[in-house]
C-alpha cells in the first residue's frame, strides 16, 4: 500500500474523521491488523480562514502547495486536500507535486453518477457554494448542482462559528433540514455535503434527500489510490 499524505487541519475537526475513516477503509480490505502508512500535516486553521476572508487565494496555495511537496519529500505518494474549500487552489498543489493528487470533487461526481443523479444540491461555505471552482468540477461531469437561495451566510457562520469548533446544536441542525427541503423544492434529487465538517450535524437518518458525504467518499477514494 502507498502512503497517503493528508493536509488537515481546516478544521481538525473534520481532519480526525478523515484519519478515521482511512484507518477503517484500510483494515476493511486489507484485513487483519492492517492500518494505512499516512504522514498528516495539519495546518493552523485561523491563519488560513483570515486568507480566505481576504480573498488570498494566491498566498493560501502557496502554503499548502508548500505543504504537498513536504509531503511528497517525506514518502507520500499519493496526496490529498482535508477541505473542500480550499480546492480552490488544488491546481497550485498538482503543479507543485509529481504524484498523484485525488480531488475531493471527483469521488463525490463518481457515486452521484453512479447513483442516477443528475441535479444536486450543494452545501457549503459560502466560499464552495457561491464561487465557480467546485460546480464548474461537477458540470464537467455531467451535473448540475443547485446552491440555496437564501441563508447562505447563516449556513456559512454555522460551520465556521460552531462545526469547527466541535459545536453541534439541534437548531442549527433544522436550519440545514430546511435548507435541504427548499433545495428538493428546486429540483434537487440528493444533496451533498460540500464542507468536510457538515458530516457532523447531517446524514441519510434526518436529511430529506440522499446526502453525499464529501468527507467519507475522499477518504475512501485515497484508500483506492493507495492500494491501486
Amino acid at each position: 500500500m502507498k502512503t497517503i499524505g493528508l493536509i488537515g487541519g481546516m478544521s481538525w475537526e473534520s481532519t480526525a474523521h478523515y484519519y478515521r475513516v482511512i484507518n477503517q477503509e484500510t483494515a476493511a480490505r486489507r484485513g487483519g491488523l492492517h492500518s494505512a502508512p499516512l504522514i498528516v500535516h495539519s495546518v493552523d486553521f485561523a491563519p488560513i480562514a483570515a486568507m480566505q476572508s481576504a480573498g488570498d487565494w494566491e498566498g493560501a496555495g502557496h502554503q499548502l502547495a508548500g505543504i504537498a511537496r513536504d509531503l511528497e519529500v517525506a514518502g507520500a505518494e499519493v496526496i490529498g486536500l482535508a477541505t473542500n474549500t480550499m480546492h480552490i487552489i488544488a491546481d497550485q498543489i498538482t503543479d507543485a507535486i509529481t504524484v498523484p493528487f485525488i480531488h475531493i470533487a471527483d469521488p463525490t461526481s463518481d457515486a452521484l453518477l453512479a447513483d442516477g443523479f443528475e441535479t444536486v444540491g450543494l452545501l457549503g461555505t459560502r466560499f464552495t457554494m457561491e464561487m465557480d471552482f467546485y460546480r464548474d468540477r461537477l458540470t464537467a461531469r455531467g451535473l448540475t448542482a443547485l446552491i440555496p437561495d437564501v441563508d447562505r451566510t447563516n449556513l456559512n457562520g454555522i460551520i465556521y462559528d460552531e462545526l469547527c469548533r466541535g459545536v453541534v446544536r439541534e437548531e442549527s441542525r433544522r436550519i440545514y433540514v430546511a435548507a435541504i427541503e427548499r433545495l428538493a423544492a428546486r429540483g434537487a434529487e440528493a444533496v451533498i455535503l460540500g464542507c468536510t465538517e457538515i458530516t457532523m450535524l447531517i446524514d441519510d437518518a434526518i436529511s430529506p434527500l440522499p446526502v453525499y458525504d464529501t468527507t467519507d467518499l475522499h477518504a475512501k477514494a485515497l484508500v483506492s489510490a493507495a492500494l491501486s
